[in-house]
Order: C-alpha cells, then sequence, then structure tokens
C-alpha cells in the first residue's frame, strides 16, 4: 500500500528501508517476502512502473530536440558539467543541485536521481560478479583492511539474484570473472566479434565477451516482465521492464506480499537509538511537502540511500552513545571513499564488413575482463589491481553528411546507406581505498530542509593515475593489434564521482576497531541496523557494482529475518 499523509496513523513495522533504489528495492523484496511488514522510505516522488513520460517520445517531439536551454542548465551548475543530463528525456530523473547543495574540497561530480527506484531506472546495467581476486586484494596487497567475507560466502547469492534479474551474457570460464546464471548474450556484431577473435590470436589473456547486462533476452521464468526491443533508450525508463529496475521487478514482487508500505517525499533525517537496548528503534524523516518532522519505528532497519546519503544519515545521527556519528566506534565513518575513473580508451576505424550492419539499437557492446595484477605472469611495477573495458562497434550513419554542403539526388543517394565501420573501448580502472579520501558534515551549510550538507574531499593518486597511462597505451596496442586504422587514444580526465559508482565511506570488515559493519552488513555495535548500499565496499574491483549491492542485500536480509527469528535483534 501507499501512505497517505492525511489518515496512515500506523508509525511501526517489522523492518524499515530507506531507499528504493537498486539495494533498497532488494531489502523491500526479500524482507516482505518473508513476512515482515516492511516501511520503504523514499526522499522523491513516487514512480510506478510505466510512469516514464518520455520513453516512447521521438527526439523531434521535444522542444529544441532535446536539448536543455540556458536557463534549465543553470539549475543543474555541478551535474550539467558531466554531460549525463543535457538532454530533456532524461532530465527529470535528476534532482536540481540547489535541492542537496554539497561542498566540494576537490572536484567531485555527485549524480543524484530521487525518486522510487532511484538510479535503478538511470544505470547502465553492466552486471559483473567479483571473483576473490577482489575480495582478497585488500589482505593480498597490504591495503586498508580485509573483507570479512570471499566469494564462496556471496556466490549463491550470485545465483539468486541473477535467476530473478535477468543478466544475459556469456559463460567464459575466467578466474577474474566468474561466470553467472544467464539468459542468453546479446550478440557481438561483425566487427566486435573480428575484435574477439583476433585479439585471441594475437595477445594472450584478453577476451572479448559480450557485455553481461541486465536485460531480458529472452522470457525470464516466472516474470511478466517483456524483452528487451533494442530501441537503447533505457535511461529513460522502460515500459517493458526488459531491463531490472526496482519498479519494474523488485518492488512489485514487494507489493504482491501485501506487506509493503511506500512512502515517497520522506527526507531521512536521522536514525533513533535507543539506549536502554541498545539498539535503534526507528527512523526520524522530513516530509518533503510539509517540512513536518515524523518518527517511524521497527525492530530492524536497512540503510539503502545512496553511498553518500546512507553515510550522512548516520553521521546525522549522533547519540551519548554515538557521539562522533551513528557506528562510529572505529572513527572511519565517512572515509575510505572510492568511484572507478575512467574517461580513458581508443578508438579506431575498421575497413571491409561493408556488406554487413546490424538490427536494432543494441544497449550493449562487447567488455573486455581485467587482464592485469591477476597472476605473477601480469603484474605490473608501476600499479596494483587492475582495469577492463566496455566497447562497441558501428557504423557511421547520415550525420556524417553535415560537414559536407550539397544538394540534389545524387548528392543525397551518396548518403543513403551507413558509413565505415569504427571501433572504440573505454576504461574503468581501479581506485584504492585512501582514508583520507572522506566525506564529512557540513553544518555551515544547510540543505532546504535543514540537514547538514556534506563537504566531499576525494582525488584519484599516484596508483591510479599510473594505471590509467597503462590504460591509453594498452587501448591503442590491442586495436593496432587486430589491424584496425587511425587509430587514436585519449585521456581526458574526469573527477571522481563522474563514475557513478561511488563506494566505501562505511566499511565492512571484521575488526569493529577498523570498521564500521560486519560480515553481514550489521553495524558492529547495533545489529539491527544494516547497510547494504555502496556504503560498505571494502573495496572497488574494477567492474560495476550493482550486481554485488544486490547479492549482499539479499544476503543481509536473509541473515536479519534468521536472526530476527531467534530473537538476536
Amino acid at each position: 500500500m501507499y501512505f497517505n499523509n492525511e489518515g496512515a496513523n500506523e508509525v511501526t513495522y517489522d523492518a524499515i528501508v530507506v531507499g528504493s533504489g537498486i539495494s533498497g528495492g532488494w531489502a523491500a523484496k526479500e524482507l516482505c517476502e518473508k513476512g515482515l511488514k516492511t516501511l520503504v522510505l523514499e526522499r522523491g516522488k513516487d514512480v510506478k512502473h510505466g510512469d516514464y513520460p518520455t520513453a516512447t517520445m521521438e527526439d523531434w517531439e521535444f522542444p529544441n530536440w532535446g536539448k536543455i536551454t540556458p536557463e534549465e542548465a543553470k539549475k543543474y551548475p555541478v551535474q550539467s558539467r558531466t554531460s549525463y543530463i543535457m538532454h530533456a528525456a532524461i532530465l527529470p530523473w535528476f534532482i536540481e543541485d540547489a535541492m542537496q547543495p554539497y561542498t566540494e574540497v576537490k572536484p567531485f561530480d555527485w549524480m543524484r536521481g530521487y525518486h522510487v527506484g532511484g538510479k535503478s531506472l538511470l544505470w547502465g546495467r553492466h552486471s559483473y560478479r567479483w571473483s576473490d581476486l577482489d575480495f582478497e586484494a585488500n589482505a593480498k596487497d597490504g591495503i586498508a583492511v580485509d573483507w570479512p567475507i570471499r566469494y564462496k560466502d556471496v556466490s549463491k547469492w550470485y545465483d539468486y539474484v541473477e535467476s530473478f534479474a535477468g543478466i544475459s551474457g556469456k559463460n567464459e570460464g575466467l578466474s577474474q570473472l566468474p561466470d553467472g546464471k544467464f539468459l542468453p548474450e546479446m550478440p557481438l556484431n561483425c566487427v566486435e566479434a573480428d575484435f574477439r577473435e583476433k585479439l585471441s590470436k594475437n595477445m594472450k589473456g584478453r577476451v572479448v565477451t559480450p557485455g553481461r547486462v541486465a536485460h531480458l533476452t529472452a522470457p525470464l521464468t516466472g516474470s511478466t516482465r517483456g524483452t528487451c526491443q533494442y530501441r537503447n533508450r533505457c535511461m529513460r525508463g522502460c515500459p517493458f521492464g526488459a531491463y531490472f529496475s526496482s519498479n519494474a521487478s523488485t518492488l512489485p514482487a514487494a507489493y504482491a506480499t501485501g506487506n509493503l508500505t511506500m512512502r515517497p517525499y520522506s527526507v531521512a533525517h536521522s536514525i533513533i537509538y535507543d539506549k536502554e537496548s541498545g539498539k535503534a528503534k526507528g527512523v526520524r524523516i522530513i516530509d518533503a511537502q510539509t517540512k513536518e518532522t515524523k518518527e517511524y519505528f521497527a525492530k530492524i532497519i536497512f540503510l539503502n540511500a545512496g553511498t553518500l546519503n546512507s553515510t550522512l544519515i548516520m553521521m546525522n545521527s549522533p547519540s551519548d552513545r554515538f557521539p562522533n556519528g551513528f557506528g562510529n566506534d572505529s572513527g572511519e565513518l565517512g572515509h575510505n571513499l572510492m568511484d572507478h575513473h575512467f574517461r580513458v580508451g581508443g578508438d579506431a576505424n575498421v575497413d571491409g564488413f561493408t556488406d554487413k550492419y546490424y538490427k536494432g539499437r543494441k544497449p550493449a557492446g562487447f567488455y573486455m575482463p581485467r587482464f592485469r595484477n591477476i597472476d605473477a605472469a601480469s603484474k605490473q611495477k608501476d600499479f596494483i589491481r587492475g582495469y577492463g573495458y566496455q566497447g562497441s562497434a558501428s557504423r557511421e550513419g547520415w550525420w556524417r553528411a553535415i560537414a559536407e554542403a550539397g544538394a540534389g539526388g545524387e548528392w543525397k543517394d551518396k548518403w543513403q546507406g551507413p558509413g565505415q565501420w569504427s571501433i572504440g573501448m573505454l576504461a574503468f580502472g581501479e581506485c584504492l581505498p585512501y582514508h583520507e579520501n572522506q566525506i564529512s558534515l557540513n553544518t555551515g551549510k544547510m540543505d532546504p530542509y535543514g540537514l547538514p550538507t556534506l563537504s566531499i574531499d576525494c582525488e584519484w593518486k599516484e596508483n591510479e593515475l599510473a594505471m590509467r597511462k597503462d590504460m591509453v597505451s594498452s587501448a591503442g596496442e590491442m586495436l593496432a593489434a587486430a589491424g584496425y586504422k587511425d587509430v587514436t587514444t585519449y585521456a581526458t580526465g574526469g573527477n571522481p564521482g563522474l563514475g557513478i559508482h561511488e563506494m566505501g565511506t562505511a566499511r565492512m570488515g571484521r575488526d569493529p576497531k577498523t570498521s564500521v559493519l560486519n560480515e553481514w552488513n550489521q553495524v558492529h555495535a547495533c545489529k539491527n541496523v544494516f547497510v547494504t548500499d555502496g556504503a560498505c565496499m571494502t573495496s572497488a574491483a574494477c567492474v560495476n557494482p550493482s550486481l554485488t549491492y544486490m547479492a549482499i542485500t539479499a544476503r543481509a536480509a536473509h541473515h536479519a529475518v534468521e536472526e530476527l527469528n531467534k530473537q538476536n535483534l
């Protein structure tokens, strides 16, 4: 059911979930399906599956062909510098910067979409498992703290969430990128397949595989979601439900139980701690429409507001027991902020294949798994960890005629068919968890709801900068090895945050003295509070993290209900 501001008096539930995005949707589904009456607090507006007003519009149906005006851009001075939001079709999914300002001690691009479903309506949908190479990395490198879990602890949960979410892909038998429960892959087009074949022959250890993405390429057993229509308009919202989102997948499952209450326009203020019981007893919110303060109570609380906001809530919840922020006995709350660094790669033109084309607009190309620092033979002297590439190949369209003035039938005929093939690849690299990369509360700068804002102090350091050099040179080397021409490489910079894979700030660990959460994502000193979004991450790996959020959340919810039934929470 949905919360009604004018009639709902119920304020006590079995569980409260803060946030309805990728991890929050999973928390809601799992808790509701296990019989818990669950309240989901979402700071933005309600969006039901199908409420995607621009999903079927063509560019010519928008003013200015969808390009936002300078006046509109002024409302997004930070987010508009990324180019992500510069189209009217997706602009409504992002908040205006003034709704939650923040201070950049060093440049940080924080992209935020507040509504039911959160960034699950906006994500890139690449879905990769972590391996023990990732979970063991900190311990082996002597960096930060060790993860309290390993691949064996989450492998069955990867199976579980993949089977429900629907991940298309191809099993490759790689230790650094474990195989999964896949729907049929989105096939590589002819040039992408050529790149795969040539690299397998010419460069050992370089694998080109179809991108593993959360798109239904075939009907999913037990689901009413449609299959991908290859429109590649995913960030507008998918009316077919073909890609995984909270709106199309986990929230409908939660609603089907009759146990879910959704309360939109609920800005989480703080966690309410009960000193006598030593437990959290609820969440205090500010109604975004009325600015009233309200309190809701539950036996367990899941924080899934997004990496920075979950930590902001904890930092804004001091008490006699936790004077420096909720659960912050270690002093690590707010520290170890990470993101993936990218905007490094290469492009090339490809001769031949002029008798071939492709059908539709495939929303995923190829992925190249990590090949650096995976064994003794691939060990690098200048940096630790590694990176992977996402890429695609395509043919030029009619826009190549823009630079050539002309008229008449012969000139028009010249541009009727597709042009030359080209291929591009973009690297995503791992960032190490540095204590000094951090967020802190800024009580001198409040948001429109009277809450402290964040100061963000984060930068790439020596290891990332050394890795970027190799990311550039490897891209050029591989494109040349495939025999392609006009190879160009680039490294266009980019601030932390631009990858939209922010992680850390409330990390998991084995020791309460050096971490915030235990192996079950519970706050060490308050076991009935769970944090299962990106804030919990102890390191960053180099693959997209959302699938791991899903698996960790399902695992934590299962544990929470077990402990609740044992009366341990």
